[in-house]
């Protein structure tokens, strides 16, 4: 497993949306990822901010999620920054998939990031755009068979959280996704950042896969 060094300019987190995302892939790593940020002042006040937070989608016109919920994009496809961490969260994911600009944004987002990131079934995604095209990965285990189905060369892994390949990472369901996340923080910014992190969410994080 790859440890990223910290960076003294924020880490561009770049979180892909999209209608029918489901709003907890979604909400966990937004959550995480921003709270890492609140605590990171608290621990140590003054020092630079670990992370920056977009949410990105095909156009900047509100994203319906799964169950109604909307989303107001922060940038585009042409207006993102360059992602350093890309996480595609899962949801009803067939339109977003077979969705040509989608597939090109993901693949050239995560040809330029430290770390690419799925929850849930963002890994059909990942893998329709060429990112994730063999080796172990997992989803929620309510599709473990169709990810094995459609992408054979994967080995699709059952009974684990996630999935961690050093520049490429799948994570199970909702709550998977969320300790992945803490993960990526502990990866990213310290043991120490992440732990503060799940305890500020109230969130039990139990740190192994």
């Amino acid at each position: 497993m790859t440890t990223v060094s910290a960076s003294p300019r924020p880490l561009q987190v770049a979180i892909l949306v999209f209608d029918d995302v489901e709003a907890l892939d979604l909400g966990g790593p937004y959550e995480v990822f921003t709270t890492a940020c609140r605590m990171q002042q608290r621990l140590q006040p003054g020092t630079p901010t670990p992370f920056a937070v977009q949410c990105v989608a095909r156009s900047l016109q509100p994203v319906q999620a799964r169950a109604g919920l909307r989303v107001l994009p922060d940038a585009d496809f042409t207006t993102a920054a360059a992602p350093d961490v890309l996480i595609v969260p899962g949801g009803v994911v067939d339109t977003a998939a077979a969705c040509a600009e989608t597939r090109t944004w993901v693949a050239q987002a995560a040809a330029g990031a430290q770390i690419t990131a799925s929850v849930c079934t963002g890994a059909f995604i990942l893998a329709a755009a060429g990112v994730l095209t063999e080796g172990p990965a997992t989803t929620h285990w309510e599709d473990i068979a169709d990810l094995r189905a459609q992408f054979p060369a994967l080995d699709v892994q059952e009974n684990v959280r996630w999935v961690d390949r050093g520049a490429l990472v799948t994570s199970a369901g909702i709550s998977a996704g969320i300790d992945m996340s803490l993960h990526l923080v502990a990866r990213l910014a310290g043991p120490a950042l992440s732990k503060r992190t799940a305890r500020q969410m109230d969130t039990p994080w139990n740190p192994e896969p």
